[in-house]
């Protein structure tokens, strides 16, 4: 339960400008789809993926860490990692097991399975977008266990795109198509809400005395 009182006295301490734009940005979110990148060495991929998912209204990347244990690149994500939220993932069948229990079906994005060019993947499902390394591409777990596959047409000799590029171009276009459509995609008054607390104690310094401090004046909350 989102104390309101507290909301409202973070926010009082923000310009009206950036109370705005987080209304404005919140509009445009989404969990219809989710993105999962798998075990990316290259540190500044899965960073550049999360900026996609900033920029193009993706609230929450899943990121599996079996094999590499590594940390955002603060410089590639450019901040996005204030306002998107990451969860992470010690392995495959943990990422999948949560995914689905939230009611997600599994997606496996690869040029080399023939179940859904991008532009005719449905949307209208809550998907879960999960992208491997270019070289490697997905492991065997996450192909056996998807509900379907999607890649992007290609016309020229390469197979394959970086997974930065290509989680950009499927991001856009999938949620592109999402805005455009009846489906009721944008997040609930009550994420909202939690958002808007998130991103105000994000906007904050020195949040932890801000913190200490309301609590002090209000005590019994």
């Amino acid at each position: 339960m989102i104390d309101l009182d507290y909301l409202a006295f973070l926010e009082n301490i923000l310009t009206e400008n950036r109370k705005s734009n987080f209304l404005k940005v919140l509009e445009n979110r989404t969990k219809h789809f989710t993105v999962a990148v798998e075990d990316v060495f290259q540190m500044h991929n899965t960073s550049a993926v999360m900026r996609s998912c900033e920029v193009f209204g993706i609230q929450e990347l899943n990121v599996i860490e079996q094999r590499f244990g590594k940390r955002i690149d603060k410089e590639i994500a450019l901040g996005a990692q204030k306002w998107v939220d990451i969860n992470r993932f010690d392995s495959v069948s943990g990422c999948l097991t949560d995914l689905k229990n939230k009611g997600y079906q599994i997606i496996a994005t690869t040029p080399h399975e023939k179940d859904s060019l991008l532009e005719d993947f449905d949307i209208t499902k809550p998907s879960a977008l999960f992208f491997g390394t270019e070289k490697e591409g997905l492991s065997q777990e996450i192909m056996d266990n998807a509900d379907g596959f999607l890649k992007i047409p290609m016309v020229g000799f390469t197979e394959s795109l970086n997974i930065s590029v290509s989680a950009a171009i499927i991001i856009q276009s999938l949620t592109n198509r999402l805005r455009r459509s009846d489906i009721k995609w944008q997040l609930s008054e009550e994420e909202i809400l939690i958002k808007r607390l998130d991103w105000a104690k994000n906007s904050i310094k020195d949040i932890k005395r801000i913190e200490a401090r309301y609590y002090q004046d209000n005590p019994g909350i």
